[in-house]
């Protein structure tokens, strides 16, 4: 079974590597670690930490997790997404509205934390 992609970040929908299935979540941050904690109950395990970089979940609207399938329940994923949505719940960023340009820049700064590089 192919690996998963699961992301809120058009960049990635629009440019995603091949060889793996894409879930593009029509939401925030938030609704993505769900779906991804959602895919850990089915027995798939992450294979990129759902807070990969240095960039707070108060900091951008966007992510991108890649998760693999187990054959049960991986604990050690499901702690982490757990605790990843704890800590973006208590770091939800205030109303804040960003500009297209800040928008674009969030999402490139998420494709290259987990794919690397960007051809531009």
């Amino acid at each position: 079974m192919k690996d998963k992609i699961i992301t809120n970040n058009p960049l990635v929908q629009s440019k995603p590597p091949s060889g793996a299935e894409l879930i593009f979540v029509d939401g925030g941050l938030e609704d993505v670690l769900t779906r991804a904690r959602d895919l850990v109950h089915q027995g798939h395990a992450l294979l990129t930490h759902p807070l990969s970089g240095s960039v707070k979940p108060g900091e951008t609207v966007y992510k991108t997790i890649i998760m693999s399938r187990g054959d049960a329940l991986d604990t050690g994923s499901l702690e982490l997404i757990e605790s990843a949505i704890a800590a973006a719940k208590k770091l939800r960023r205030g109303g804040r509205a960003f500009s297209d340009s800040i928008l674009k820049d969030l999402q490139l700064v998420d494709y290259t934390l987990i794919f690397g590089k960007y051809n531009l």
